[in-house]
């Protein structure tokens, strides 16, 4: 069962990647951003997307890792406010 799940996820990486590769071999057109007047250097539309979603990638976990710091944080403070009042 264990090489199974191997194989399944070795075929999935691999499926994944040959998805990406696809994608920046037919995304070779040069673009060019420009924003409040400052215009980036022209890269491939595919560099682009890949660079968004590293960032996407990112950003998504941290947010995620702050909301349960700021939920535990709100447990923690509530449960002192109850042991207090019970005092």
């Amino acid at each position: 069962m264990r090489n199974l799940k191997r194989a399944l996820v070795v075929l999935f990486v691999l499926l994944l990647a040959a998805v990406v590769l696809f994608f920046v071999l037919e995304n070779q057109q040069s673009v060019s951003l420009v924003l409040f007047g400052w215009s980036a250097p022209s890269v491939p539309v595919a560099v682009l997307v890949l660079v968004a979603l590293v960032i996407g990638l990112a950003v998504g976990p941290m947010l995620g890792a702050y909301g349960v710091v700021r939920g535990r944080r709100q447990l923690r403070e509530r449960g002192r406010k109850g042991v207090r009042t019970e005092a």
